[in-house]
């Protein structure tokens, strides 16, 4: 006799929605991040507020300052200037960055950002700072020919020369903004999505990734990190071989004016380095969340609000320039005023 063949209790297939497909796919649904905040009440949130607040002024402030004197004063169309001009731009694109939105937030009561925001965010900070330590370096290098090959300093300085490596270190920073930013993001984010930082930070989010890829992304952050090593020793090297041409300089007069052409680009170079890398190097014993947050804005706020003042201590040609332009710009005003005074009584 013929046996029906004997079936098993199959398990009835589950239905499993289609976003619940994507994020097992993905790793990641996130749409916002989470920002660190600065404050828990709501009294020392609006302080941090008006504090940013006279900080992003002073910065902008300064750094218009410099922009405007620079390209109007025909004295300072030189290659040392050129570079400054473009050191400011960075500036004001820096503290536009990571500032406004820590602002907003806190003026909010929000810690939320959008998953496209932090992305945008991620990358204007690597592109621009990376911008700047590029442009920093060559600034080295227009000290070092200035003081050590001046004969030569026309030659290999040129007009051409100048807006040649300005655009290089502008480009180097977009490349390397776009390799980071590309590769961070594309990564399957499944450790929540809070940022522990006020601003979107690569570091910060590869802490979220489930994947192990982000060792490509570590691999690629190693390298970025020699060529700023290869950087900081040829900046070093620029400055070894200038101090010992200031100091065969026989008159005391000319080796004061060395100085200040090349101590304000030490001081805005050591700020941005020796803050950025006791940020990242630092001992884990040592770390808080409170530290870390202090040492963030350290790198990332003060250098581009405190960059005019250092160039315009010592530097006399500068704040010559700033006094004419801010001199000119008063009195314009005054006569536009009496201007219309006058108008106005003729009219009556």
């Amino acid at each position: 006799m013929l046996r029906a063949p004997c079936r098993r209790n199959l398990p009835s297939p589950v239905h499993v929605p289609h976003a619940q497909r994507q994020q097992m796919s993905n790793g990641s649904s996130i749409t916002q991040f989470l920002l660190l905040p600065f404050a828990a009440t709501r009294e020392l949130q609006l302080c941090h507020f008006w504090l940013f607040l006279g900080i992003s002024l002073a910065a902008i402030l300064g750094n218009g300052l410099i922009i405007t004197s620079t390209a109007c004063d025909r004295h300072l169309h030189t290659p040392m200037y050129f570079f400054l001009l473009n050191l400011s731009l960075l500036d004001l694109g820096c503290i536009c960055t990571t500032v406004p939105k820590s602002m907003a937030n806190s003026l909010w009561n929000t810690r939320a950002i959008s998953y496209t925001g932090c992305a945008a965010q991620a990358f204007f900070f690597v592109f621009l700072y990376s911008a700047e330590y590029s442009l920093l370096t060559i600034m080295s290098y227009d000290r070092y020919v200035a003081i050590c090959k001046p004969l030569h300093y026309g030659t290999l300085l040129g007009s051409r020369a100048c807006v040649h490596m300005a655009a290089a270190a502008w480009g180097t920073g977009f490349l390397n903004a776009l390799l980071h930013t590309a590769n961070t993001f594309s990564l399957p984010l499944c450790r929540g999505n809070a940022v522990e930082q006020f601003f979107c930070e690569i570091p910060q989010i590869l802490k979220l990734s489930c994947s192990h890829s982000y060792l490509r992304e570590a691999g690629l952050l190693l390298l970025s990190c020699f060529l700023g090593l290869g950087c900081f020793v040829f900046i070093v090297g620029s400055y070894v071989q200038i101090f010992r041409a200031v100091l065969r300089i026989p008159c005391e007069q000319g080796r004061h004016k060395a100085f200040s052409t090349c101590l304000p680009h030490l001081a805005v170079v050591s700020l941005l380095v020796s803050t950025g890398t006791f940020a990242y190097l630092k001992p884990p014993s040592i770390s808080s969340p409170s530290l870390d947050l202090v040492l963030s804005v350290l790198y990332s706020v003060v250098p581009p609000a405190v960059n005019p003042l250092i160039y315009s201590l010592r530097n006399q040609e500068l704040k010559d320039a700033v006094r004419k332009l801010v001199a000119g710009c008063v009195s314009a005003a005054i006569h536009c005023l009496l201007s219309s005074a006058m108008g106005s009584q003729c009219r009556s």
